[in-house]
Order: C-alpha cells, then structure tokens, then sequence
C-alpha cells in the first residue's frame, strides 16, 4: 500500500470538534481579540502537528507551556479552562482538567513539608493542564527561610521530563512575571507561548455586566442600564478595580440591595410581581458607595 502523501486539516479540524470551544469562548468572552487570535494559532498549530504525526514526519513534540498575563479581572482562569479542553481534543494532554493553585498549594511552610505538596498538586494535574496563579509569589529571595525556591525546581523538572503528558500555565501580573521570569530563567526557557490579557473598555465592560445579569435571570431598564453604565466609567478610576470581576461584584451587591428593597415592601404586605423579582433597578446600582467616592 503507498505511504500517504496528504492529509484533510479541514476534517481533522472538524472531528476534533475544537470549533465548537473556540465558538464558546467567543459566546461567553467580551472582547479579548488578540487572546482569542493566540487560542485560534496555538489550535492551529497542534492540529498541523498532529496532521504531520498521521503522514509520519517526525518532529520533536512541541512544549505547551504557557505564561498568562494581565490584570485581575481580563478571563485568565476562563481561558485556561478553554485551553484544557483544546488540548485534550488535539492530543496535546490526556485529560481535560484544569487544577488550579495558588503557592499556599504548593510550598510548605517547614522543611520537608514543600516536595510533597509540590508532587502531590503534580500528581493531580498529571495528564492535564496546571495553573498556578500570582506564580510570581513563588520566588521571595527576601526571606532566606522561604522553600518556595524548592517547589519551582520540582515544578522545572516536572515542566521538561513530563511535558508531553503535563501543561503548566503560570499566570499573574505582567510586571511581577517579568521580575520573576528574570529571578528563574530555568522557567522563562520552558514557557512557549506568552499571551498577555488585555483590560475591558468601559463599552466592553457594561456588555459584560448585560450578559452577567441575563446569565443570573435578571434584567435592567433603561434607567438602570445608563446607571451601569455611570458605574463603569467611576469604578474604573478608582483602586483596586478588577474588569470583569469587579463588575460581578457590584451585580451581587445590587442583587442584594433589590432583595433588602422588595423584602421591606413585603413587610407591609405588598406582593412581588415576576417584573420586580427580575428587574435590578437604577437605585439598586445608584446607592452603591462607588457614587459617594466619587462624589468627594
């Protein structure tokens, strides 16, 4: 029988139904184009690998691992659970899991108490992807007593003897990483693929709060979607905004003023109608302390 000398990438693509991820991630991320664009050339890429394994080129086995980087908020951990499952469907990994960790996971806090650990989150994630997030905190050279140096050499062997059955993405700050990427370039040589997260605009981040408040089966109006949308534009000047997870937060906190406000009204023996139960009116976002700060 003659070797085969060409391959159909269109129904590899297709049998390994990765359209249909990259198709979600596009449904439940707002924005995020140049996160979205890496996605589709690392799938790309695994699955031309895979055609050149079918036709029998060798090749070196490619190494997955991954640095994720941006601010609090941008979808780092969504598009790792993303990326676990591309990798499982295009062969890349076994399993289609994703363990996350932070360094209280991974590093002990007395001699001998961090390889364990170490091993023990390894063995987990074994077969499929680990995500270590805020890595940077691994590594403090300022404290002679701290094992976290132990946990990063057990994490760098780990990275090169079982890359073809284990993906680490590391993720955080991008400053912080660069800082920790030159403290630990054993690392830095291992990660292939850096992709940087970028933050919401204030038009990307009220379409993020409509789709948080259709996914938890409520709604705005027109007076408290323009309320939502003043949100934005100050808690995004303010500190410690985190893009979309601040954005959840200030839901949760109006879901709680909507609750407390109907609650009262109940106590004087009105009823609740569907419409009331579902709607977050423009008070329930306007009395929150975001407005008063800045107001000062």
């Amino acid at each position: 029988m003659a070797a085969r000398e060409s391959v159909d990438l269109e129904a590899l693509f297709s049998d390994s139904h990765v359209g249909e991820v990259i198709e979600q991630l596009d449904r439940e991320l707002v924005g995020l184009a140049p996160v979205k664009q890496r996605v589709r050339e690392i799938a790309a890429f695994l699955l031309v690998s895979r055609a050149r394994a079918q036709l029998g080129i060798e090749s070196e086995l490619p190494s997955m691992h991954m640095c994720f980087t941006g601010n609090p908020g941008t979808g780092k951990t969504s598009v790792a659970a993303r990326m676990a499952d591309i990798l499982q469907r295009l062969g890349c990994v076994r399993k289609n899991t994703l363990i996350t960790v932070t360094r209280d996971d991974l590093v002990g806090q007395y001699i001998g108490h961090t390889a364990p650990k170490t091993r023990e989150v390894l063995k987990r994630a074994m077969g499929g992807v680990l995500f270590i997030d805020e890595a940077y905190y691994l590594y403090r050279p300022e404290n002679e007593r701290d094992y976290g140096q132990e946990s990063i050499e057990i994490l760098l062997q780990a990275m090169e003897n079982d890359r073809n059955d284990l993906v680490v993405i590391l993720a955080g700050y991008k400053d912080r990483m660069d800082t920790f990427f030159r403290a630990n370039a054993g690392i830095h040589s291992r990660i292939a693929h850096h992709i940087e997260f970028p933050d919401f605009s204030q038009a990307e981040l009220l379409q993020i709060a409509e789709l948080m408040v259709e996914r938890m089966h409520y709604r705005f109006d027109s007076n408290s979607c323009e309320a939502m949308k003043r949100y934005v534009a100050h808690r995004i000047q303010q500190p410690n905004f985190a893009n979309a997870r601040s954005i959840r937060n200030a839901l949760d906190r109006a879901r709680l003023r909507q609750a407390n406000r109907l609650f009262a009204r109940a106590m004087e023996g009105e009823r609740a109608s569907i419409n009331e139960l579902t709607l977050i009116d423009a008070g329930d976002l306007l009395s929150s302390r975001v407005f008063q700060k800045a107001a000062m």
